[in-house]
């Protein structure tokens, strides 16, 4: 035990260290978060030991997983039905081009530039289609656009985008076995029960010091990501859904999601996102920095030429649809599950593997840090949110003082 606790030490002081830095620098802690883990994995693996943080360790890898799952639950909890309703058609458009134009661009560079095979450079345009919830819900949440219309649209959008990665991964490399059917079955009957049990069930028994509520929705959560690992999905995808289904209930309780991002942020989503920097090797991609360049860049290019335009088409102001669009180049999550699920099923190699994942995490980071610096909509920050500087929208995102 003395192990586990020193080694969580190390992790919760690089959490706090990548807060410190937020801060100082006025970007998002996810961000900061997986630079640093990058960072301590290139520091102290060179000089303690490649082994030094962990990663590997099934309790980090559980934190990290639940910390993921959580996070993506509480991006679906904020997804607000009316503004579904409302911009389905901005939504749909821009979830979907987000989606099909690095899927067929990524694709195509990763054929004729890379010269990977027919299946590899398929899994590379799924890889690099994604956009990052984890990341896009972190920084709406820290810059509090998770209130607002503009922010809701966005997350709606991404969650369009995964959603068809998700569907084109299954339908072209996931074989439908009867364990798919049985948690599509199970996923379809628990996403009906859950918005009608889940509101009486609180009424019934909540609002009790044993945090009732904290409870419940764990147990459908892990419920949920057992029976969709047991299928060979993802737990992250039920989560998503799970929390989009209880957006009219859970979202609107202020009080429990406010003490679920406390366990979330503060304690759970490090563990993931320092993790995730932590898979980026340095030396590699300074050795060989062609292959992962080329993939980054094709990318934020074909997300780019699709987005944008197509925020235009919807009447984007130009910073808006600049920034909009920087946040669906992020990638991370369902990049990395699509390039391990490559990896593990024979269809990239080990070095592809490495490229892929390199170019998902500087997605992660290089758009959100330029959408942050140069293009912030501060002006569609909520009322009461001071805006001259980063650093003020912060402490009014979370309510603090200036």
């Amino acid at each position: 035990m003395t192990e586990i606790f020193a080694l969580a030490a190390l992790w919760l002081a690089l959490a706090l260290a990548a807060t410190l830095i937020s801060i100082w620098l006025g970007i998002a802690t996810a961000m900061s978060e997986i630079v640093v883990g990058t960072v301590a994995q290139l520091v102290l693996g060179a000089v303690i030991g490649g082994a030094v943080l962990g990663t590997d360790q099934s309790w980090v890898r559980f934190l990290s997983s639940t910390g993921a799952v959580l996070l993506t639950f509480l991006a679906g909890a904020e997804l607000d039905p009316t503004v579904l309703r409302q911009s389905w058609k901005q939504t749909c458009g821009v979830g979907m081009i987000g989606f099909v134009a690095p899927f067929f661009g990524c694709t195509a560079v990763a054929y004729y530039v890379l010269g990977w095979s027919v299946s590899s450079s398929w899994l590379a345009g799924i890889a690099l289609s994604t956009t990052s919830v984890a990341v896009v819900y972190a920084v709406m949440l820290e810059f509090g656009f998770n209130r607002t219309h503009y922010g809701k649209t966005i997350l709606a959008a991404c969650f369009v985008n995964d959603l068809a990665t998700v569907l084109a991964l299954g339908l072209m490399f996931s074989p439908f076995t009867f364990k798919t059917l049985i948690f599509v079955v199970a996923s379809v009957v628990a996403f009906t029960i859950l918005p009608w049990l889940t509101p009486r069930f609180f009424q019934r028994f909540g609002q009790r010091p044993s945090e009732l509520e904290a409870k419940f929705l764990l147990l459908c959560m892990f419920g949920l990501g057992a029976l969709a690992l047991w299928a060979d999905s993802e737990p992250v995808l039920p989560a998503y859904l799970m929390g989009m289904v209880l957006a009219g209930s859970v979202g609107k309780d202020t009080v429990l999601v406010r003490r679920l991002r406390t366990l979330t942020m503060g304690f759970l989503t490090p563990f993931y996102f320092i993790r995730a920097g932590s898979f980026v090797s340095v030396p590699a991609l300074i050795a060989a920095p062609a292959a992962f360049v080329v993939l980054l860049l094709a990318k934020m290019a074909s997300k780019i030429a699709g987005v944008y335009p197509m925020t235009k088409v919807f009447g984007s102001p130009t910073k808006e649809g600049i920034y909009t669009t920087l946040m669906m180049s992020t990638g991370l999550t369902f990049g990395s599950i699509s390039a391990l699920f490559g990896l593990t099923h024979g269809i990239i190699s080990n070095a592809q593997y490495s490229y892929l994942i390199a170019a998902v995490v500087a997605s992660a980071v290089v758009p959100t840090l330029i959408a942050n610096a140069f293009f912030l909509p501060r002006h569609l920050l909520p009322a009461g949110a001071p805006a001259r500087t980063i650093e003020d929208a912060l402490a009014g995102a979370k309510g603090e003082p200036r």
